[in-house]
């Protein structure tokens, strides 16, 4: 990059070491940038698949990526507004691929799923793509192997199409981090369908197939849809045990069957049985930071009068607590994968709507993980919309230099999170935490 204070090329004998200035703050909104434009990217692949093709947000991918170009903008407000242009983008995205999803496997529902195995061959899928999961399930119906979701395939079992095979038992494991131990202990095939995998270990390498996007050293690629050596392995390799879940998980939530509930809902809020919702969610991360999530579910949950809800695979941190109803209303509402924010903005807005008052004015708090590109997608959309007041942890991002993050926290209130009961405390407005 060319730097305007010294008027060399960054890099060369520039003695800033890279960028210096307003050039700093240039290259962070330009990383920023390009990390929501790979999210926006993920969410148009899969509607991709499934068929839904969008001209416009095409368009701004292609502008935005040329925009990071060297030497083509060094106007940091423009920048700012070229972000927030990505945040609309992804709401659209997110809305396509939330309809090709409803196209392809129906409205989500409400589902109880078993988190351990049954007896007999199984395989084991993983990352985010119900395309290669619905081949997979088409492809392997009637030839007794088992198919179990991991990580962010668990809203897989909401779809009324996937539910309907037989041989869809359950869910295995948490987030995308506990892939190296769970997989070796699993006995069968497992497949990677997208981002969030790592290098296996020797234990499972052969065991393991990817498709789409995804590579893995030593690991056999599938071309395609075609899973027949997959499902032919897993009837070779050593049965799953039948071995019972100690939890049943509960996914499949959506704007569709949530909105019905919002005259409940509002009668609630307005006789004090709701006092707050908290949106907690995002990208789960390996490390103790990311243990604040449950902590500060747990004091959450301690008032009878809050309702969490949860989305992405940061909510493996604490979806295992049962927080019951509230008038039939459930306390813990998964409303799946990332992409499915698009679920939280049109509950939220259909709120504001509903008891006439701005989002901003809603007793609705956002807690979000941080982790990847997705999010960074996910964060645009949520400024673009004018949301404010978002917590944000355990680490902000590091490409954000100090003068942007200032202008995030003066424009949109952006929070680090700290320690989960003094954050719950200035959340209801330094109401002390009171227990049911």
């Amino acid at each position: 990059m060319y730097c305007n204070q010294c008027s060399m090329v960054a890099g060369a004998a520039c003695t800033k070491v890279g960028v210096c200035g307003k050039d700093a703050d240039i290259q962070s909104l330009q990383e920023n940038l390009l990390y929501a434009l790979k999210g926006i990217s993920a969410y148009v692949y899969h509607a991709r698949e499934l068929g839904k093709a969008d001209e416009e947000v095409d368009a701004f991918l292609a502008e935005g990526l040329y925009s990071t170009l060297t030497n083509v903008d060094f106007d940091l407000e423009r920048f700012i507004k070229l972000n927030l242009k990505a945040g609309e983008i992804n709401v659209r995205a997110m809305r396509n691929l939330r309809q090709a999803h409803i196209d392809a496997f129906g409205a989500h529902e409400p589902a109880q799923v078993e988190t351990g195995t049954v007896a007999g061959p199984g395989i084991l899928v993983t990352g985010h793509n119900m395309k290669a999961l619905y081949e997979l399930l088409r492809q392997s119906e009637g030839q007794g192997v088992n198919i179990y979701t991991h990580s962010e395939m668990l809203p897989a079992h909401g779809y009324p199409r996937l539910r309907a095979f037989s041989h869809l038992r359950g869910n295995l494991g948490g987030s995308w981090i506990d892939q190296r131990q769970l997989f070796s202990e699993f006995s069968g095939a497992i497949l990677g369908t997208t981002n969030c995998v790592v290098l296996p270990r020797e234990s499972y390498k052969e065991r393991m197939f990817t498709c789409g996007i995804t590579g893995l050293p030593g690991v056999r690629h599938i071309e395609g849809y075609d899973f027949t050596p997959v499902i032919e392995l897993a009837k070779k390799l050593p049965p799953l045990p039948e071995a019972p879940g100690k939890t049943v998980l509960t996914t499949g939530f959506s704007a569709g069957n949530v909105l019905p509930l919002a005259g409940k809902i509002i009668e609630a809020v307005e006789q004090g049985k709701i006092s707050h919702f908290f949106l907690v969610g995002g990208c789960d991360a390996p490390g103790k930071g990311h243990q604040y999530y449950r902590e500060f579910v747990q004091a959450a949950a301690e008032r009878p009068d809050v309702v969490i809800l949860t989305l992405a695979c940061g909510k493996f941190r604490f979806n295992d607590l049962d927080l019951g109803t509230i008038d039939g209303i459930p306390r813990l509402i998964d409303l799946g994968q990332c992409n499915d924010a698009i679920h939280a903005i049109d509950i939220a807005v259909a709120l504001s709507e509903a008891l006439g008052c701005p989002v901003n004015d809603l007793p609705l708090t956002l807690v979000l993980s941080w982790m990847e590109q997705k999010a960074a997608a996910i964060l645009m959309s949520l400024f673009s919309l004018g949301i404010k007041g978002i917590y944000l942890g355990p680490k902000l991002p590091a490409w954000i230099t100090p003068a942007v993050l200032a202008v995030l926290q003066k424009e949109f209130d952006l929070r680090q999170t700290g320690e989960p009961r003094e954050d719950l405390a200035a959340m209801l407005g330094g109401q002390k935490v009171r227990t049911a």
